[in-house]
């Protein structure tokens, strides 16, 4: 990571607002149409090229960049930064055809063919070298461009290869890590079904075979594909800055992505950013966006990040999609800039007329500007340059959660004792609660340096490293609260079973151990009890736990597992750890983040000043409530508290002091009503 960020990019701009634009697709006439329509918008940043290789590239070797040329000026002129992508995330159909080995292979050993996007296989010599040789032409072009504010390398990593070319870089990356096929063998087992590899060319991606694979192999072969798109995205990024090392470099995350670790990416960054799009069908989106732009900026350090994509209204790629209502656009913009983005970006500036996503929503819809979706934008344009003191200002979180991508793809192998438990089930599971009482979450890797924060929440670390287990002992003795989810410390970091009693590297800290893992009939409520006698449910999972040295906070209720520990609560140094043996359902889940929570001395941001009396669903608890209001989220930035209703309803929400709301103007006192969807940015009155 160099010095440069969000800050060079905002430096002069205030907070970026644009969104991808694809001008090959429409005739010249129309580029000067939609700069003018850019520039009554308030756009400041258009992300350009991400698609258009066969464009700048018509045949091997040919460079057509004379349009490109055209467009970077009327957008320069229009007062329009650009954002110039690489555009090596979907090759032209003339490598494909010429260079057949250039094309991805699945685990079934079909080929992939060109006619849609993606088509390349990451560990393709072939496909780097000629990606590298446009990305260079690329960069020698517009290195001193006025325009240029941003790369942008390739789109939305992700592609997976099983082919004969992934193999070799497969057993290349083995030999990296292993050192020898003794080392290989112990790691994966492979005395199990008699694996056993004595030579490197025998083995293989984990392509399709008769009955399950040796899960070692596909958890490696996940680490080896994240770090084969890794590589490639270095590599661009390494002929970028050795041109332009002004200019800050970034790719497209897209929040809890499976097949890529963005710990091990962020680093590679100068500016994190994300895409994000929400389903309005699903009645839980705003605190999964809320938990997608924290893991976001947290992958960054906390530094202010970037929202690359999302979308004005509907999608083109979900079975049924649902438009957005009036106001839902501003309020998802405003939610990512209170929890840490600098920017709000969209996909697209101008709807496509034809291809795969003519009927994604866009800036400038099929209708034209004359128009309620277009009025909306124009309107939210204006409206985030009154937000500039909020640039470059961080979030502070009390919470840490954590997740992990290498225990997130171990857990969810097939052949566990329930396919129904899963790591972003858990990880939401552990958030939401959080998310309703207002409490600032940062995620955070399993081995980072934890120290600063007063509460860790581990929904699930299935798989975890001996270095890792030590940081969270570590963590609770010098005085902090954690809590563990069901089904962690499982497994080290192979995959193999930790034997003895679980979870083996962290019974001393928990003060309790489990001999079974008991997944629970799908349609037969788990009955628990809290230690005051207080019945609540859980589903899916249980645990046969003994004491050893915990307190009891709830037990089972029924069956072989009648009076056994579910929650066990361990002092343990000058601090708490908390272990759950189940999953339980909303009501008691959140009971038991409140516990938790009390332990830490954590609260939420408006707790101090709450009034019990705001919402009938809330308790005091440490001054203040348990729950805000149904749907009102509450989170500081800087000096700024943003105060957004996602709900359907009005909702009276207290207000800690007399604080001026830079949207409007307005000096907002005492105990408000906030409207449906409606925001608030209030900046204490000075």
């Amino acid at each position: 990571m160099t010095g440069l960020g969000m800050h060079t990019l905002t430096a002069g701009r205030g907070l970026i607002f644009g969104g991808d634009y694809n001008p090959e697709q429409w005739p010249e006439e129309v580029w000067a149409q939609d700069a003018a329509l850019m520039r009554a918008a308030g756009v400041n940043l258009a992300t350009v090229g991400v698609f258009s290789w066969a464009r700048i590239e018509p045949e091997p070797g040919v460079r057509d960049f004379g349009w490109l040329d055209r467009v970077l000026e009327l957008l320069h002129d229009a007062g329009v930064a650009v954002d110039l992508a690489t555009p090596t995330a979907s090759p032209p159909p003339w490598l494909g055809h010429r260079w057949p080995q250039t094309l991805p292979v699945d685990e079934s050993g079909h080929t992939l063919w060109y006619g849609s996007r993606n088509q390349f296989c990451p560990c393709s010599p072939i496909y780097r070298e000629r990606a590298l040789a446009l990305v260079t032409d690329l960069a020698d072009r517009y290195a001193d461009h006025p325009a240029l504010a941003l790369w942008h390398v390739g789109n939305e990593y992700g592609q997976v290869c099983h082919c004969d070319v992934a193999a070799q870089a497969f057993r290349d990356w083995l030999q990296d890590r292993y050192g020898d096929l003794a080392g290989l063998n112990e790691a994966w087992g492979t005395t199990f079904w008699s694996q056993r590899y004595g030579d490197w060319a025998e083995i293989l991606p984990p392509r399709r075979a008769p009955y399950l694979v040796n899960p070692t192999q596909r958890l490696d072969f996940w680490r080896f594909t994240s770090d084969a798109l890794r590589a490639h995205f270095r590599a661009e990024r390494d002929v970028l800055r050795a041109r332009t090392p002004q200019i800050p470099v970034t790719t497209n995350f897209m929040g809890l992505f499976k097949p890529v670790d963005y710990w091990s990416w962020a680093g590679d960054e100068d500016i994190v950013a994300n895409d994000w799009y929400p389903d309005p069908a699903d009645p839980d989106f705003p605190a999964r966006a809320a938990l997608t732009h924290d893991l976001i900026r947290s992958l960054g350090g906390g530094r202010p990040w970037l929202l690359l994509e999302s979308a004005t209204g509907a999608v083109n790629w979900r079975p049924h999609n649902l438009p957005k209502p009036a106001g839902q656009l501003r309020l998802e913009s405003l939610q990512a800039v209170a929890r840490g983005a600098d920017g709000v970006c969209y996909f697209q500036w101008r709807a496509s007329r034809f291809g795969a996503e003519r009927f994604h929503s866009a800036m400038l819809p099929h209708a034209g500007p004359d128009t309620r979706a277009h009025a909306e934008v124009r309107a939210h344009g204006a409206e985030l340059r009154r937000l500039a003191p909020v640039v470059g200002e961080r979030v502070a979180a009390q919470v840490a959660l954590l997740h992990d991508w290498p225990s997130w793809w171990a857990l969810e192998e097939p052949g566990r004792p329930s396919d129904r438990i899963n790591a972003v089930d858990q990880l939401f599971g552990y958030y939401h609660p959080l998310w309703r009482r207002g409490v600032t979450v940062d995620l955070a890797h399993p081995e980072s340096d934890l120290t600063g924060y007063a509460c860790v929440v581990a929904p699930n670390l299935y798989l975890i490293s001996d270095a890792a287990a030590q940081a969270l002992t570590r963590y609770v003795a010098g005085g902090g609260t954690l809590l563990v989810g069901p089904f962690s410390g499982v497994a080290d970091p192979n995959g193999h079973i930790r034997t003895g009693r679980f979870p083996a590297p962290l019974r001393e800290v928990l003060g309790g151990s489990g001999e079974a893992w008991l997944p629970a009939p799908a349609d037969q409520p788990v009955r628990c009890r809290w230690a005051d006698g207080t019945p609540f449910t859980a589903s899916v999972w249980t645990e046969s736990l003994r004491v050893e040295g915990a307190e009891p906070v709830a037990t089972f209720v029924d069956g072989d597992l009648a009076a056994a520990p579910a929650v066990l609560r361990h002092r343990f140094g000058a601090g708490t750890a908390w272990y759950v043996a189940t999953i339980a359902d909303p009501a008691p889940q959140a009971e038991l983040i409140e516990r938790v929570l009390a332990d830490a001395g954590v609260v939420g941001v408006l707790s101090a000043a709450a009034d019990t009396t705001t919402a009938a669903d809330t308790t005091a608890v440490g001054g203040g409530p348990r729950e805000l209001p149904p749907g009102v989220e509450a989170i500081r930035r800087g000096p700024l508290l943003f105060l957004l209703n996602h709900g359907a309803d009005p909702a009276h929400v207290p207000i800690p002091d007399p604080a001026e709301d830079l949207l409007t103007n307005e000096l907002v006192t005492g105990r408000l009503t906030l409207a449906p969807r409606a925001v608030l940015a209030l900046r204490p009155r000075s």
